[in-house]
């Protein structure tokens, strides 16, 4: 095992959420990227009864719950420089809310075209523009955009779009994420199995779209790796996974650094098999990409990424009863926040296991193994049936 991956084996948890009033999925995670010494960090969560639940990052107690949209959620994000709270519902809104503040009513409304039906959606890392991914809708499947920059003097805090890109995918785009560093570049992800690639401060579509590749198969998750972030990868709703350099786009060099249509048949794991993909996460530091997946009995394993293939380098298990859906990273201190199907939040760190965590976590599992919720809820699982 290489040094450089220690924080990644040697992860334990620290902390563990207490079983809210009402138990759900942990649909989407996201932390703050702002830290305030007198206030600390915030740790916002997708539930799938459509509410959004904010954390307090080291002690995982809730500070307040907002259910704000009428229907489903289909995703969060902190703005990278306060602590906005940004969703986007399939009542075709994108909202923005005060993580700090209480209350039911959001900051600013990001309203769509009729019939638009968002599914993704991510905010530029200068916090200037949102994008939106919608369900294909008759023939259309739809990048909307909005102006997402703060003015404390505009009359009105509901924003109509600066526009939308009609072209590029042709059915439902459930994948949007802007570029770590540079707030021209946005990476799309759609069931149709492409992945775009836009400068979004091009004059049109057309000469916004940087490159398509393909995935052949329906994308569930984006993401952008590689020094100076010049490589994208996916993740498919049938468990591939793909990999590709932009660096060679100009280049004789194949573009496709790696392509795995099932990765469940080729991942061999100690303990447990494979069962799913959750995501990736590219490690800056270490000039390193990460894949987590999991087993439906809670276990979480981190594979890292070369051209070569897949290595199993850690798993992790007794924070999760269920099926573990999302996670986020935070690089600052190596530490991995998990959520799942058993309503739990669990915050994994290098160290030691908190001395107060067993016995909880034992009361917490035999009272349930699995929250029951409406299949419906999972956007997944919609698809798939």
């Amino acid at each position: 095992m290489e040094k450089i991956e220690e924080p990644f084996v040697n992860l334990h948890i620290v902390k563990c959420s207490s079983e809210p009033k009402e138990p759900t999925y942990v649909l989407g995670i996201d932390a703050s990227k702002t830290v305030q010494a007198e206030k600390g960090s915030l740790v916002a969560i997708l539930c799938s009864n459509g509410s959004i639940r904010i954390y307090d990052k080291e002690t995982l107690n809730v500070l307040r719950e907002v259910n704000g949209h009428p229907r489903l959620l289909n995703g969060i994000r902190f703005a990278n420089s306060c602590d906005s709270v940004y969703s986007a519902s399939a009542d075709g809104t994108v909202k923005r809310w005060d993580a700090r503040l209480a209350g039911e009513k959001p900051v600013q409304l990001f309203k769509g075209y009729p019939s638009n039906v968002f599914i993704s959606f991510d905010i530029s890392c200068n916090d200037h523009v949102i994008c939106a991914g919608t369900e294909k809708v008759d023939d259309d499947a739809l990048l909307v955009f909005w102006d997402a920059r703060i003015n404390s003097e505009a009359l009105s805090t509901t924003r109509d779009p600066l526009g939308a890109y009609s072209e590029a995918h042709s059915d439902d785009v459930t994948q949007v994420c802007f570029h770590p560093s540079n707030p021209n570049m946005v990476v799309t992800g759609s069931t149709d199995g492409l992945v775009n690639v836009f400068d979004i401060s091009a004059d049109d579509e057309e000469h916004a779209l940087v490159t398509t590749c393909n995935s052949a198969s329906s994308v569930s998750c984006v993401g952008w790796s590689g020094r100076d972030y010049k490589q994208i990868y996916c993740l498919t709703h049938d468990e591939g996974f793909c990999w590709w350099d932009l660096n060679h786009l100009d280049t004789e060099e194949p573009i496709t650094l790696l392509n795995i249509q099932d990765v469940r048949e080729i991942i061999n794991t100690k303990e447990d098999n494979l069962d799913y993909l959750i995501g990736g996460q590219y490690h800056e530091k270490i000039d390193k990409l990460f894949v987590i997946g999991g087993t439906h009995t809670g276990r979480i394993h981190l594979m890292t990424c070369t051209p070569s293939g897949l290595t199993p380098v850690a798993s992790l298990g007794s924070g999760h009863a269920a099926t573990v859906r999302s996670f986020c990273w935070d690089v600052r201190d190596n530490a991995l926040l998990t959520g799942g199907e058993d309503a739990r939040l669990v915050l994994w760190k290098s160290g030691a296991v908190e001395n107060t965590l067993k016995d909880s976590m034992k009361r917490a599992f035999s009272k349930h193994q699995k929250v029951l919720v409406d299949s419906n809820n999972s956007y997944k699982r919609r698809k798939n049936q």
